[in-house]
């Protein structure tokens, strides 16, 4: 019956992102009590299952960006053979228990993934991409919750947005005291996390003399730039986009 593995073969070359998206997390978002529109004990839960990944997952991401229940995560190099049903399952599958570890659930929760298969030359403009979603995300919930909080109706709040660009949402909390350029940058453009090189200073009593080595680490980071901007540009190449 092994020949009815038919998509066993299947293999895709780095670069590649992975996207993982969270499955009716809306509902478990009320069950847990979380604030709206953004949660920081969620996100910070949704950051460390990431971080954790890069430490106990055993693939080598090079980069990861999440927002809301969404992580992308970008590969350089091979993994598994490039096998997609390997990549396909065991990134979901370990967000899923180390989601589930940090925040303490008691009820199973499941991601879904799709594989990207992408070149050097567009990591940037996917990352921009999910950025401007993260944004439109921002825009959004802040409209939704705010009416919501007002005593609208889920259907009375959704009809009040429905055919609002972003600019009338802006104007909407604008009026309500709501400036969207100042809640958090994590809630407007999201987090990444990397892996970091730093020198720690030493000394070696054979020689009597001061040593410098090189480490990494796991970095989080909750202040990115715009991706579309040259600060942007120069972050993404140091981080994401060396080979």
């Amino acid at each position: 019956m092994k020949e009815r593995e038919i998509y066993a073969g299947l293999r895709c070359a780095p670069p590649v992102i992975i996207r993982i998206d969270g499955r009716s997390f809306k509902h478990i978002l009320g069950r847990m009590g979380c604030e709206k529109p953004y949660d920081r004990g969620f996100a910070s839960a949704m950051v460390e299952a990431v971080e954790l990944f890069f430490k106990k997952g055993g693939m080598d991401s090079t980069f990861a960006y999440t927002f809301s229940d969404e992580v992308n995560f970008l590969f350089l190099a091979p993994t598994f053979d490039r096998r997609v049903e390997k990549l396909d399952s065991i990134v979901p599958s370990f967000l899923s228990s180390a989601f589930t570890l940090i925040m303490g659930l008691d009820e199973p929760i499941s991601f879904d993934s799709r594989i990207i298969p992408i070149d050097h030359e567009h990591v940037r403009k996917y990352m921009i991409w999910r950025q401007r979603e993260a944004w439109r995300n921002c825009i959004s919930s802040y409209g939704y919750y705010t009416l919501r909080s007002e005593g609208l109706s889920k259907q009375d709040a959704a009809s009040v947005l429905k055919g609002k660009n972003a600019s009338d949402i802006h104007e909407l909390l604008f009026e309500r005291g709501i400036n969207l350029a100042r809640v958090p940058a994590w809630q407007r453009r999201g987090i990444a996390v990397y892996r970091d090189e730093y020198q720690i200073d030493g000394f070696n009593p054979l020689l009597n003399e001061k040593t410098s080595a090189t480490r990494r680490r796991v970095v989080q980071d909750w202040e990115l730039p715009m991706f579309n901007t040259d600060e942007g540009k120069a972050f993404l190449k140091e981080h994401a986009m060396q080979d």
